[in-house]
Protein backbone atom coordinates (compact mmCIF):
# COMPACT_ATOMS: atom_id res chain seq x y z
CA UNK A 1 0.00 0.00 0.00
CA UNK A 2 0.86 3.66 -0.68
CA UNK A 3 2.01 5.32 2.78
CA UNK A 4 2.84 9.15 3.36
CA UNK A 5 5.72 9.15 5.15
CA UNK A 6 7.81 6.27 4.51
CA UNK A 7 8.86 3.83 1.30
CA UNK A 8 8.84 0.52 0.76
CA UNK A 9 10.28 -1.92 -1.43
CA UNK A 10 11.45 -5.38 -1.52
CA UNK A 11 14.77 -7.31 -2.74
CA UNK A 12 13.97 -10.85 -2.84
CA UNK A 13 13.52 -11.80 0.60
CA UNK A 14 14.43 -8.32 1.85
CA UNK A 15 11.50 -5.93 3.10
CA UNK A 16 12.99 -2.60 2.74
CA UNK A 17 11.47 0.72 4.92
CA UNK A 18 12.51 4.38 4.05
CA UNK A 19 11.65 6.66 6.43
CA UNK A 20 10.69 9.66 4.09
CA UNK A 21 10.42 12.96 5.36
CA UNK A 22 14.28 14.28 3.76
CA UNK A 23 12.91 17.87 3.79
CA UNK A 24 12.45 17.33 7.69
CA UNK A 25 15.67 15.23 8.01
CA UNK A 26 12.80 12.37 8.37
CA UNK A 27 12.13 13.64 11.90
CA UNK A 28 9.57 11.32 13.67
CA UNK A 29 5.75 11.52 13.69
CA UNK A 30 2.62 9.41 15.41
CA UNK A 31 2.11 8.70 11.13
CA UNK A 32 5.89 7.52 10.62
CA UNK A 33 5.24 5.34 13.69
CA UNK A 34 1.71 3.75 12.74
CA UNK A 35 3.09 3.06 8.88
CA UNK A 36 6.06 1.75 10.00
CA UNK A 37 4.22 -0.78 12.36
CA UNK A 38 1.50 -1.61 9.52
CA UNK A 39 4.17 -2.51 7.31
CA UNK A 40 5.79 -4.83 10.25
CA UNK A 41 2.96 -6.28 10.70
CA UNK A 42 1.90 -6.96 7.01
CA UNK A 43 6.18 -8.42 6.66
CA UNK A 44 6.16 -10.55 9.45
CA UNK A 45 2.42 -12.35 7.98
CA UNK A 46 4.34 -12.44 4.87
CA UNK A 47 6.69 -15.98 4.31
CA UNK A 48 8.35 -14.44 1.27
CA UNK A 49 9.86 -11.77 3.58
CA UNK A 50 13.15 -13.41 5.88
CA UNK A 51 14.46 -10.41 6.58
CA UNK A 52 13.82 -6.14 7.03
CA UNK A 53 16.30 -2.96 6.51
CA UNK A 54 15.40 0.46 7.82
CA UNK A 55 17.45 3.51 6.58
CA UNK A 56 16.90 7.06 5.61
CA UNK A 57 16.22 9.50 2.32
CA UNK A 58 18.54 11.82 2.19
CA UNK A 59 21.32 13.08 4.61
CA UNK A 60 19.81 12.43 8.24
CA UNK A 61 18.70 8.65 9.24
CA UNK A 62 15.66 10.16 11.92
CA UNK A 63 16.75 13.54 13.90
CA UNK A 64 14.37 12.96 16.59
CA UNK A 65 10.73 13.82 16.85
CA UNK A 66 9.27 16.71 14.86
CA UNK A 67 8.79 19.32 17.56
CA UNK A 68 6.75 21.74 15.42
CA UNK A 69 3.45 20.90 18.49
CA UNK A 70 6.01 21.21 21.42
CA UNK A 71 5.35 24.51 22.35
CA UNK A 72 1.23 23.96 22.35
CA UNK A 73 2.19 21.01 24.19
CA UNK A 74 4.19 23.57 26.88
CA UNK A 75 1.03 25.48 26.70
CA UNK A 76 -1.76 23.06 27.34
CA UNK A 77 0.29 20.58 30.57
CA UNK A 78 1.05 25.00 32.12
CA UNK A 79 -2.90 24.36 32.06
CA UNK A 80 -3.35 21.13 33.26
CA UNK A 81 -4.93 20.54 29.62
CA UNK A 82 -2.06 18.19 28.27
CA UNK A 83 -2.18 14.77 27.88
CA UNK A 84 -2.82 12.64 30.69
CA UNK A 85 0.11 10.52 32.43
CA UNK A 86 0.08 7.10 30.51
CA UNK A 87 2.61 4.42 29.06
CA UNK A 88 3.91 4.66 26.03
CA UNK A 89 6.13 3.10 22.99
CA UNK A 90 4.63 0.20 23.53
CA UNK A 91 3.78 -0.93 20.35
CA UNK A 92 7.07 0.32 18.67
CA UNK A 93 9.44 -1.04 20.85
CA UNK A 94 7.44 -4.51 21.05
CA UNK A 95 7.19 -5.21 17.67
CA UNK A 96 10.64 -4.45 16.63
CA UNK A 97 11.70 -6.83 19.26
CA UNK A 98 9.25 -9.42 18.37
CA UNK A 99 9.48 -8.97 14.37
CA UNK A 100 11.44 -11.13 11.70
CA UNK A 101 15.41 -10.03 11.81
CA UNK A 102 15.66 -5.80 11.33
CA UNK A 103 18.76 -4.26 10.29
CA UNK A 104 19.29 -0.68 10.66
CA UNK A 105 21.17 1.36 7.71
CA UNK A 106 22.32 4.55 9.79
CA UNK A 107 22.93 6.52 6.64
CA UNK A 108 23.39 10.05 8.81
CA UNK A 109 21.91 11.79 12.14
CA UNK A 110 20.19 8.67 14.57
CA UNK A 111 19.02 11.61 16.88
CA UNK A 112 16.20 11.02 19.95
CA UNK A 113 13.71 8.87 19.17
CA UNK A 114 15.89 7.56 15.95
CA UNK A 115 18.26 6.08 18.18
CA UNK A 116 15.89 4.87 20.08
CA UNK A 117 13.82 2.96 17.72
CA UNK A 118 16.78 1.12 16.12
CA UNK A 119 18.19 -0.15 19.67
CA UNK A 120 15.52 -3.02 19.55
CA UNK A 121 16.84 -3.64 15.78
CA UNK A 122 19.02 -6.63 15.31
CA UNK A 123 21.38 -5.61 13.30
CA UNK A 124 23.03 -1.80 13.67
CA UNK A 125 25.25 -0.70 10.70
CA UNK A 126 26.58 3.15 10.56
CA UNK A 127 27.41 5.19 7.83
CA UNK A 128 30.85 7.37 8.05
CA UNK A 129 28.47 10.46 8.08
CA UNK A 130 26.69 8.65 10.97
CA UNK A 131 25.99 10.50 14.47
CA UNK A 132 23.98 8.93 17.12
CA UNK A 133 22.63 10.97 20.12
CA UNK A 134 20.19 9.89 22.96
CA UNK A 135 19.28 13.65 22.94
CA UNK A 136 16.31 13.63 25.03
CA UNK A 137 18.17 15.47 28.42
CA UNK A 138 18.78 18.48 25.94
CA UNK A 139 15.25 18.79 25.67
CA UNK A 140 14.36 18.12 29.47
CA UNK A 141 12.77 15.31 28.56
CA UNK A 142 13.54 11.07 29.65
CA UNK A 143 14.72 8.79 27.42
CA UNK A 144 11.89 6.62 25.97
CA UNK A 145 11.01 3.39 23.88
CA UNK A 146 12.88 1.17 26.58
CA UNK A 147 16.11 2.91 25.67
CA UNK A 148 17.49 3.03 29.72
CA UNK A 149 17.32 -1.03 29.44
CA UNK A 150 18.38 -1.71 25.82
CA UNK A 151 21.20 1.20 25.60
CA UNK A 152 22.98 -0.38 28.80
CA UNK A 153 22.61 -3.73 27.71
CA UNK A 154 24.20 -3.04 24.49
CA UNK A 155 27.02 -0.85 25.19
CA UNK A 156 27.64 -1.05 29.53
CA UNK A 157 26.28 0.86 31.78
CA UNK A 158 28.64 3.19 31.69
CA UNK A 159 28.92 4.45 28.44
CA UNK A 160 25.08 4.62 28.50
CA UNK A 161 25.11 6.98 31.65
CA UNK A 162 27.39 9.20 29.56
CA UNK A 163 25.26 9.46 26.63
CA UNK A 164 21.90 9.89 28.61
CA UNK A 165 23.40 12.43 31.04
CA UNK A 166 25.39 14.59 28.52
CA UNK A 167 23.16 14.33 24.93
CA UNK A 168 26.25 13.97 23.49
CA UNK A 169 26.86 13.41 19.62
CA UNK A 170 28.72 10.10 19.50
CA UNK A 171 30.28 9.67 15.90
CA UNK A 172 30.15 6.49 13.82
CA UNK A 173 33.53 4.94 14.84
CA UNK A 174 32.84 5.53 18.86
CA UNK A 175 29.95 4.22 18.11
CA UNK A 176 31.51 0.80 16.62
CA UNK A 177 34.19 0.72 19.27
CA UNK A 178 30.80 1.09 22.21
CA UNK A 179 29.29 -1.80 20.52
CA UNK A 180 26.33 0.12 19.28
CA UNK A 181 26.73 0.04 15.91
CA UNK A 182 28.39 -3.57 14.67
CA UNK A 183 29.67 -2.18 11.37
CA UNK A 184 30.94 1.30 9.96
CA UNK A 185 30.90 2.02 5.74
CA UNK A 186 31.46 4.57 3.95
CA UNK A 187 28.46 6.25 2.90
CA UNK A 188 28.03 4.26 -1.18
CA UNK A 189 28.52 0.81 0.74
CA UNK A 190 26.23 1.57 3.79
CA UNK A 191 22.87 0.09 1.73
CA UNK A 192 24.61 -2.93 -0.13
CA UNK A 193 26.52 -3.80 2.80
CA UNK A 194 23.04 -4.03 5.49
CA UNK A 195 21.11 -5.64 2.10
CA UNK A 196 23.85 -8.78 2.31
CA UNK A 197 23.57 -9.08 5.74
CA UNK A 198 20.06 -9.26 5.72
CA UNK A 199 19.81 -11.78 2.34
CA UNK A 200 21.69 -13.65 4.81
CA UNK A 201 19.75 -13.65 7.22
CA UNK A 202 16.49 -13.92 5.04
CA UNK A 203 17.83 -17.00 3.46
CA UNK A 204 18.26 -18.84 6.98
CA UNK A 205 15.44 -20.95 7.89
CA UNK A 206 12.81 -18.45 9.27
CA UNK A 207 10.95 -20.52 12.04
CA UNK A 208 14.63 -21.03 13.64
CA UNK A 209 16.20 -17.62 13.47
CA UNK A 210 12.75 -16.53 15.22
CA UNK A 211 13.10 -18.88 18.04
CA UNK A 212 16.69 -17.74 18.41
CA UNK A 213 15.67 -14.12 18.15
CA UNK A 214 13.31 -15.33 21.73
CA UNK A 215 15.91 -16.68 23.21
CA UNK A 216 18.11 -13.91 22.85
CA UNK A 217 15.15 -11.25 24.12
CA UNK A 218 14.90 -13.89 27.36
CA UNK A 219 17.99 -15.44 28.29
CA UNK A 220 20.81 -12.90 28.44
CA UNK A 221 19.42 -11.35 31.66
CA UNK A 222 18.33 -15.01 32.85
CA UNK A 223 20.01 -15.87 35.91
CA UNK A 224 18.99 -19.10 36.27
CA UNK A 225 21.32 -21.42 33.75
CA UNK A 226 19.16 -24.34 34.03
CA UNK A 227 15.68 -22.08 33.21
CA UNK A 228 18.10 -20.94 29.65
CA UNK A 229 18.77 -24.97 28.73
CA UNK A 230 15.61 -25.43 29.06
CA UNK A 231 14.13 -22.64 26.83
CA UNK A 232 17.10 -24.12 24.46
CA UNK A 233 16.52 -27.16 24.76
CA UNK A 234 12.40 -27.25 24.36
CA UNK A 235 12.79 -25.11 21.23
CA UNK A 236 15.71 -27.46 19.80
CA UNK A 237 13.40 -30.22 20.01
CA UNK A 238 10.95 -27.95 17.85
CA UNK A 239 13.53 -27.65 15.65
CA UNK A 240 14.48 -31.04 14.79
CA UNK A 241 10.96 -32.04 13.70
CA UNK A 242 10.80 -28.50 11.28
CA UNK A 243 11.49 -29.52 7.61
CA UNK A 244 14.74 -26.78 7.52
CA UNK A 245 16.44 -29.19 9.39
CA UNK A 246 15.34 -31.90 6.94
CA UNK A 247 16.63 -29.95 4.36
CA UNK A 248 20.00 -28.67 5.93
CA UNK A 249 20.65 -32.57 6.40
CA UNK A 250 19.81 -33.42 3.00
CA UNK A 251 22.17 -30.69 1.65
CA UNK A 252 25.22 -32.03 3.89
CA UNK A 253 24.78 -35.25 3.03
CA UNK A 254 24.37 -34.16 -1.35
CA UNK A 255 26.92 -31.35 -1.20
CA UNK A 256 24.50 -28.82 -1.85
CA UNK A 257 23.63 -25.51 -0.81
CA UNK A 258 20.29 -25.92 1.26
CA UNK A 259 17.16 -24.54 0.38
CA UNK A 260 15.22 -23.14 2.95
CA UNK A 261 11.88 -21.96 3.69
CA UNK A 262 10.01 -23.66 1.15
Amino acid sequence: MAYEEILTETQGRVGIIRLNRPHRLNAWTDTMSREIVDQLAAWNADDAIGAIVFTGEGRAFCAGADIGNFAERVETNKKGEGESLARGGHNMTHTIRSSKPTIAAINGYAVGVGLTMILPCDVRIASTNANLSIRFIKMGLMPELGSTHLLAQLIGLGNATDMCLTGRMVPADEAHRMGLVTAVTEPDELMPTALAKADEIANNPTRAVMMIKELLRKNPMEDDLDAVMEREGLRDQIARRLPDHAEAVSAFLAKREPNFNQ
